[in-house]
């Protein structure tokens, strides 16, 4: 599959895209935490095959060099909105996974006109939806206490071998760190979105089946029967895949269903 490869101004940097495909409503990607475009690689190559697919990566990440402002949902949400306009969209599918489903939700919260829909992978509406063992995983995140370990692994050596500046991996996980302690509850502005939703999680994932609902019950989902003939159904959908937080975007069954949901 040819890939085409660039990058679009956002707000204190230049962000890097990689696209495939042509036609439809173009599928943009947003990665997790310390992600690459290449963990999509072999999902951008599937869901290519008959539409535009565009990998993005945030702020500090990959090749993307790292701006002067904080990281925070709501200004890479920005980012992302900045991106769609810069590459000439004038709306497309968001995917965003873990971090990037965070991302891909203020995008949509916010610029709500650029996405047609939404698909948000293991990722809450409130910080409280994480798992406590996780949220005190983010407490504890910073340069001096992870890098050693995550420099051992492979996540790391495939950033160090784009990034315009390998020394900055340590401010990185200080940076998100202070990103993900950060309180939220957009509990409010979920329930106004006007786009469908897709939410995708694990039976093992980070974030619990209760919070997925709940989630899900904010966009008009999981409130009663939907009828002999689905007529009462939201147009949001809620789908929970044999995975974990770390694998699901591995599960046999995740392609077949965000190209059923878009």
């Amino acid at each position: 599959m040819s890939v085409d490869s660039g990058y679009v101004a956002v707000d204190g940097t230049e962000m890097y895209w990689e696209s495939r495909g042509s036609g439809g409503t173009p599928l943009l990607l947003v990665h997790g935490g310390y992600g690459l475009t290449s963990n999509y690689d072999a999902l951008a190559d599937r869901w290519s095959r008959d539409r535009q697919v565009i990998a993005v990566e945030l702020d500090g990440h990959g090749h993307t060099r790292r701006s002067s402002r904080p990281l925070r949902y709501e200004t890479l949400g920005d980012d992302i909105a900045s991106a769609i306009r810069g590459l000439g969209l004038d709306s497309v599918d968001l995917l965003g996974c873990s971090l990037g489903g965070g991302v891909s939700l203020r995008c949509a919260i916010q610029h709500p006109s650029l996405v047609r829909k939404l698909i948000i992978v293991s990722a809450p509406h409130r910080r409280d939806g994480w798992y406590p063992e996780v949220r005190a995983g983010f407490d504890g995140m910073t340069g001096a206490t992870l890098f050693d370990q995550l420099r051992q692994s492979p996540m790391y050596t495939d950033w160090q071998k784009v990034a315009p500046d390998p020394s900055a991996f340590p401010a990185l996980i200080d940076a998100t760190g202070d990103m993900l302690r950060q309180p939220y509850d957009w509990s409010a502005e979920v329930a106004g979105l006007p786009m469908p939703v897709l939410l995708v999680y694990g039976d093992a994932d980070s974030i619990p089946s209760a919070v997925a609902a709940e989630f899900h019950a904010l966009l008009g989902g999981g409130k009663g029967d939907a009828g002999w003939d689905g007529s009462k159904r939201s147009p949001s959908w809620l789908t929970i895949l044999p995975a974990t937080h770390y694998d699901i975007l591995a599960a046999e069954a995740l392609p077949g269903i965000v190209a059923q949901f878009t």
